[in-house]
């Protein structure tokens, strides 16, 4: 009975994030509370035992950090920089946008790049005459593929991090930096292929504008400009060599955070900061653990394992190949935090069923999930922000269109990705 009502409370919850109508983290908190009420748990061993506070911690930590930045205008600088490196030049500009996506995604993450990128994105397209569709399918796409190379590029990779004590930042560097930098190669040159017409047809650039842009003019010269922006090149450094300093990324991002907050106290009072934080992000994440944590403590988790172990006897090369491809096409179509969030307790059965080598499961998972957030509009977060400023701003995505593109660029990326899988690990 326990567990019909757990998977119930979670297949409705699913529902009502798929069809996006509800924020999604009163959505995940009402699941968590019914959880509750229900009997599942209580609240004291919902947030002790299933809600992972050091991922938590992180996003909020990187939310603090990227936000006292942002005041300084360096991320603005470094668009209008680009977009007058290219003179505004369409297909230069479009090859441009994906690059500096997909390594603003690597080094900050995917939500935080578009959310700073985006808006400035479509005020150069509207003043550069530019037709603003294939210039958001590029930014998403290449959000969600420069996300995979790290481990705070992409929520799920956060949640594998955490979750896997042994691997470090310079891990998911080696073993995902790699496949990534030749898909998104790829799938930027296939991305400009399909758009060529839409990109020469009927711009008419105004030159004139683009030579009056100064970046500089973007630039807060204040003492927080140089602190900020070395505070935070110190934080990547940290993180990239966290193994060897024996400190966890958590602690690093939340050091990071506090001294951030001390620095910039005159210019703004750490209240006005805290107001800026995505907690709408944070509080689905709590919810979303409390969710998944009912789905383990039912046993459902195990019986997921058990099926998928029948289903691969157990073999690691098999098991890889379908968490790839599952988590790959489910991603496209869930968002892909709570599918990630529900797959890492299945893996950690599998390890406990002595399934080996381990680790090509994790790797698998971490390339599915991500390469697949870009199959439609509701596969990553990053997908929602970006629709949702380009609505704001009168560009809206249509969804049945984005994912004619979404869904080639997904079984592109999934079969790159299981040749690097097959190659890499397993021949």
């Amino acid at each position: 009975m326990e567990a019909m009502i757990v998977v119930t409370i979670f297949v409705i919850s699913y529902v009502f994030l798929l069809l996006d109508k509800i924020n999604r983290a009163l959505i995940a908190a009402t699941g968590a509370a019914l959880m509750v009420l229900f009997g599942v748990f209580s609240w004291d061993e919902a947030l002790s035992s299933y809600v992972d506070w050091s991922t938590v911690a992180l996003l909020f930590s990187m939310m603090v950090i990227i936000s006292i930045t942002q005041r300084t205008g360096i991320f603005e600088f470094i668009a209008l920089w680009m977009i007058k490196k290219v003179s505004g030049q369409p297909m230069a500009l479009f090859f441009w946008i994906g690059i500096l996506t997909a390594i603003g995604s690597a080094l900050l993450d995917n939500v935080t790049t578009v959310l700073l990128l985006v808006p400035v994105l479509l005020h150069m397209i509207r003043q550069l005459n530019l037709r603003a569709f294939p210039y958001l399918v590029n930014v998403i796409i290449s959000s969600n593929v420069g996300g995979t190379a790290t481990m705070i590029g992409d929520p799920p990779n956060i949640m594998i991090g955490q979750a896997v004590p042994y691997f470090d930042f310079l891990d998911f560097i080696f073993h995902l930096g790699p496949v990534v930098v030749v898909i998104h190669t790829i799938t930027l040159f296939l991305l400009y292929l399909m758009f060529k017409n839409s990109l020469i047809k009927g711009n008419q650039l105004d030159q004139e504008f683009v030579k009056t842009l100064n970046p500089n003019d973007s630039l807060k010269k204040t003492p927080l400009l140089y602190q900020s922006i070395t505070i935070l090149l110190l934080t990547m450094v940290a993180f990239t060599l966290h193994g060897f300093l024996h400190i966890e990324l958590t602690t690093i991002a939340i050091m990071s955070a506090l001294l951030m907050l001390l620095i910039s106290e005159n210019d703004e009072s750490s209240e006005v900061v805290f107001q800026k934080v995505e907690w709408t992000t944070l509080f689905f994440f709590v919810g979303l653990f409390v969710l998944v944590g009912g789905l383990e403590k039912a046993g459902i988790i195990d019986q997921i394992a058990y099926t998928f172990i029948d289903w691969t006897d157990g073999d690691a090369f098999t098991s890889s190949l379908v968490i790839l491809w599952s988590a790959g096409i489910l991603s496209g179509f869930v968002d892909n935090i709570p599918y990630v969030a529900s797959m890492i307790p299945v893996i950690e059965e599998f390890e406990g069923f002595g399934v080996s080598p381990i680790d090509p499961l994790w790797w698998a998972l971490a390339l599915g999930a991500c390469l697949g957030g870009n199959g439609s509009l509701l596969g990553a977060s990053a997908n929602v922000v970006v629709a949702g400023i380009a609505s704001t701003h009168g560009e809206k995505i249509p969804f049945i269109k984005f994912m004619f593109y979404g869904l080639i660029i997904v079984l592109l990326s999934l079969t790159i990705s299981t040749v690097y899988v097959i190659g890499r690990y397993f021949l």
